[in-house]
């Protein structure tokens, strides 16, 4: 869902702005005292990571004007930084590479851009850090326009997700973000928190370890997803629940991988069907029990939980 951007959530991001760029240092007239501005530190990066790159591409890629581009190239070119030809494919344009004392310059830059990160995060606790880490991931994905390489970054980021055990906190976190998560998105309100609440408790209070087993999905060292396998009634059926994919990490196939791992186990367990609950807005979660092999049984409607629903029940064969 969208809607108008509220005026704490400004300030919230121009606080963070204020904070980051005086921590960084950016507001310095040379980056990490360096005799370049913060763009031209950024051009040499982007110049480092590859051999030669079209003047036209950069410009688009990091959305300066081609003026201002031009000046610092220019200063490059001057300084021995950089050189430029026409282009191999189109003659009408300039290819820009680093030469070897520009590769000098940026390896200089990049030392001191390592260094000056590990004084900030050396002070900081490894669950501290985790929480910087995936907050930082967590603007790059939201932001970073598309074909960057921040982008990039982030995408190949994103596919670095482990599905893992739940550990001490992550009960709290599956309940706490199915509380959020569903009232922000669907405009459910605390009975469904209350709800989940009472799933993840009866999980631990009756846990059979040869029926029953949780799945948190981790990215960056922060729980991203989760899922619970649990026994049914009858000896012939375990219940699929709890399935949730954090914004952050959808269109990563996460909801596919906790789905495919819960069924998976529950072939173990000796049921013969496995059966799920859901209502019929979460479309995104019923293409992945389509595409997992789940059929609709039964479907009513239901009071739900402050927002009308249509409740529905699935079942897979084992």
């Amino acid at each position: 869902m969208t809607g108008t951007v509220t005026a704490t959530e400004v300030e919230a991001l121009r606080a963070f702005n204020r904070t980051w760029t005086t921590t960084a240092g950016l507001l310095q007239a040379g980056l990490l005292d360096s005799p370049y501005t913060l763009t031209e530190g950024r051009l040499l990066f982007e110049l480092a990571q590859v051999d030669t790159v079209d003047i036209a591409d950069l410009r688009r890629a990091l959305a300066l004007d081609s003026g201002y581009l031009s000046r610092i190239v220019q200063r490059f070119r001057a300084d021995g930084l950089v050189a430029t030809e026409p282009s191999p494919d189109d003659g009408r344009r300039q290819v820009a590479r680093l030469t070897a004392r520009g590769r000098e310059a940026f390896a200089d830059l990049d030392r001191r851009s390592v260094a000056q990160v590990d004084d900030l995060l050396a002070p900081l606790a490894p669950a501290r850090r985790r929480e910087v880490r995936s907050a930082m991931e967590t603007l790059t994905a939201v932001f970073a326009p598309e074909g960057t390489g921040d982008a990039g970054a982030s995408a190949a980021a994103g596919d670095e997700v482990r599905l893992r055990d739940p550990a001490p906190g992550d009960l709290g976190w599956v309940v706490g973000v199915h509380g959020a998560l569903y009232a922000d998105e669907y405009g459910w309100d605390l009975t469904f928190e209350a709800l989940v609440a009472r799933i993840v408790a009866d999980y631990v209070d009756d846990h059979d370890p040869a029926r029953d087993r949780m799945w948190i999905a981790e990215r960056a060292g922060r729980p991203v997803g989760c899922i619970a396998c649990v026994h049914g009634d009858d000896a012939d059926t375990v219940k699929l629940r709890i399935l949730l994919v954090d914004p952050a990490a959808r269109g990563l196939g996460v909801g596919a991988r906790l789905v495919e791992e819960c069924v998976a186990f529950a072939r173990t367990t000796g049921a013969r069907r496995m059966v799920l609950f859901t209502v019929d807005a979460l479309d995104s979660a019923r293409r992945i029990y389509e595409a997992a092999g789940f059929a609709l049984i039964e479907s009513a409607p239901s009071p739900g939980w402050g927002v009308p629903v249509i409740e529905q029940t699935w079942s897979l064969d084992l």
